[in-house]
């Protein structure tokens, strides 16, 4: 394989990962993925979700407000 056709090989990779997946389809189908990406990344930095509590109520309330839970049949849970 000549120098030109791996960098033309390489470059259409990188284009083809740049469009959404499945996942990211479904993401953004629900109105909250700024909230989600927050979310992941507080996890992804402390690896705790009990130190990311503000980012779960932010996304929380933002999955309730866009109705997604009737959506996905989540039910609240109260805090025992």
């Amino acid at each position: 394989m000549s120098k030109d056709e791996s960098t033309s090989q390489q470059s259409t990779a990188a284009q083809d990962d740049d469009e959404p997946d499945e996942w990211d389809k479904r993401i953004f189908s629900t109105g909250c993925a700024d909230e989600n990406a927050k979310l992941t990344d507080c996890y992804y930095e402390k690896k705790d979700w009990r130190a990311c509590k503000k980012e779960m109520e932010i996304f929380k309330a933002c999955w309730k407000k866009h109705n997604n839970d009737q959506r996905t049949s989540m039910k609240d849970v109260k805090d025992a």
